[in-house]
């Protein structure tokens, strides 16, 4: 399958094609592009032998812990890791039944809400209601002051934020509060979306689902222009606790006082196999492992593929809530892979330069060394903002950690496949995945050589970060 690699060397600058990295790398191993290609190969196989998709609660999911330990221990001959699972409990989820009928022969099958209840089995009939004029209503206050009329009808409302950070929760509450036994929400903007999460459930919630924007204006315009639309809309939503695990690698060399940690997301949504969201984080920390010389690293590296991130960052958010106060004291960074195969060239905005959210002290030192790194090869790079919508959130919020990494986009034009069945293989430039991962491996050396003399050591205590909650990973990711 390596053939790709011819095609996809047209896609980036041709100053970036030979890159080669310019740091004395001693005993370390070059990365590899061929080990790359082959890991993001075995990702998307092993999705496709399991039912299309890795995601956390299925058979998918297991088989990638499977591949990331094997591959640990074949690449570890000399046991200069300590790996370990660390299980945990998480809420797990699956629509097997959505669509919205409008009549006989018109219907949409509407695009999942994490979380949202049930209808009964079945359905509920009711008539369509819409929001008069140009009102966003994130209340039912608000929404019964344009003098709609919801009650047991079913509330076409726009998506767009709410004062509690919301694009889709504040939304439903709305639709509940005034009245409403379901609501669907339209998008606030053209691009495809393919998903959305309300985050836990919740009792303020009703049954809710997701349309295109233009299908919801469509609808929209049938009712103000005087249309009664009686709709039947089902959906069933499975929810258990199903016991998943992270996977963690850490050298047994290095000071254990200073600890630089790199994670990555390992499992996919279920409409899609997840090679570029996020197969291709899971490779690039997995040859940084392959290229380390573990035995003899200054400070002491730890690896971690994360569980159930499109859950919620529920394996990531088990790991800081569970790590005892002295591991926390020695944790010097983290360093966060989400999305890094294709689209823009995107270094966290640590700084917060760009976004005025800014990440806890240090995290502008790991933005000034990948952009350096770039710049050098004549490679423009865009500012990811930090707007909490990966595993980074939990070591910047709860544990006051600098952060820092790459991301690569979810918009259409940077991957026209975020969250869906095309995020395969052919989803990702191997090329602009290698550049990455030798910054990667760049700044992992720069913080193994210096990094207790130029990342200040923070203090245990809950960051002040105003995190944002309508840009970066969570335009598709947040609730």
């Amino acid at each position: 399958m390596f053939a790709k690699l011819s095609t996809t060397l047209l896609c980036v600058p041709v100053l970036a094609q030979n890159i080669q990295l310019d740091v004395n790398l001693g005993h370390e191993r070059r990365v590899d592009i061929e080990k790359m290609d082959t890991t993001i190969a075995s990702l998307a196989q092993i999705a496709t032998d399991n039912g299309g998709n890795r995601a956390f609660g299925l058979s998918g999911y297991d088989a990638s812990v499977d591949f990331i330990l094997k591959s640990i221990k074949k690449f570890d001959k000399e046991r200069a890791f300590n790996v370990w699972t660390q299980p945990f409990e998480g809420l797990w989820t699956q629509i097997t039944v959505h669509r919205l009928n409008i009549s006989e022969t018109e219907s949409y099958i509407p695009v999942g809400l994490t979380y949202s209840p049930s209808t009964p089995v079945g359905g509920v009939t009711a008539e369509l209601a819409i929001v008069p004029g140009d009102a966003k209503p994130c209340n039912a206050e608000e929404l019964l002051a344009t003098g709609a009329n919801v009650t047991g009808k079913i509330l076409l409302i726009e998506r767009g934020s709410c004062p509690d950070g919301t694009t889709f929760a504040g939304k439903v509450k709305t639709a509940k509060g005034a009245g409403a036994i379901g609501a669907i929400i339209y998008n606030s903007q053209d691009p495809f979306i393919s998903g959305g999460t309300l985050s836990a459930p919740n009792p303020e919630y009703i049954p809710a689902g997701l349309l295109q924007r233009a299908q919801g204006l469509s609808l929209r315009d049938r009712v103000l222009a005087g249309e009664v639309l009686n709709v039947r809309y089902e959906q069933i939503q499975l929810l258990e606790n199903r016991t998943t695990v992270n996977v963690l690698a850490e050298t047994k060399a290095g000071n254990k006082n200073n600890v630089i940690m790199l994670g990555a997301h390992l499992d996919s949504v279920q409409a899609g196999a997840g090679v570029n969201d996020d197969g291709s984080g899971t490779a690039l920390i997995l040859e940084l492992l392959r290229t380390l010389d573990a035995n003899k690293v200054k400070n002491r590296v730890r690896f971690a593929w994360w569980a159930a991130e499109e859950n919620g960052l529920l394996g990531s958010k088990h790991y800081t809530e569970n790590l005892p106060t002295n591991d926390v004291k020695k944790l010097l960074v983290y360093l966060n892979f989400d999305m890094v195969g294709r689209g823009y060239y995107g270094v966290f905005d640590g700084d917060g330069s760009r976004y005025n959210l800014t990440g806890p002290p240090g995290s502008d030192v790991i933005e000034d060394i990948f952009t350096k790194w770039f710049t050098a090869r004549g490679i423009n790079t865009t500012e990811a903002a930090i707007s909490g919508g990966s595993d980074y959130l939990h070591f910047m919020q709860d544990l006051n950690k600098p952060i820092g990494g790459l991301h690569t986009g979810t918009g259409v034009e940077q991957d026209p496949c975020y969250h869906q069945a095309c995020d395969g293989y052919e989803n990702v430039n191997i090329t602009q995945l290698y550049i990455n991962t030798q910054a990667a491996q760049h700044v992992l050396f720069e913080l193994i050589e210096n990094g207790p003399r130029i990342i200040p050591k923070t203090s245990y205590h809950t960051s002040t970060v105003l995190l944002s909650r309508s840009g970066g990973w969570t335009y598709l990711k947040d609730d």
